[in-house]
């Protein structure tokens, strides 16, 4: 098998509702930063969340709710 085959795999992991808050908060980061600031933000480590965005907002409603507060903070 493929190394992609294999990623892409793993990438499917998600749940739904991992899912739905993925796109929910590139959604927002696009509206609010606009689509290479929201890129930008959501993959770049931020210490006030002591995270990466993208994967905080994705583990859990928690994680949203302070990745979509630090956007419209700044």
């Amino acid at each position: 098998m493929t190394g992609s085959f294999r990623k892409r795999s793993q990438m499917s992991s998600l749940s739904r509702e991992a899912l739905d808050r993925q796109g929910r908060i590139l959604n927002i980061a696009i509206q609010v930063l606009g689509a290479g600031g929201a890129m930008t933000f959501l993959n770049a480590y931020h210490p006030g969340l002591d995270a990466k965005p993208l994967d905080l907002a994705i583990a859990s409603p928690e994680g949203f709710k302070r990745v979509e507060r630090a956007m419209l903070e700044s």
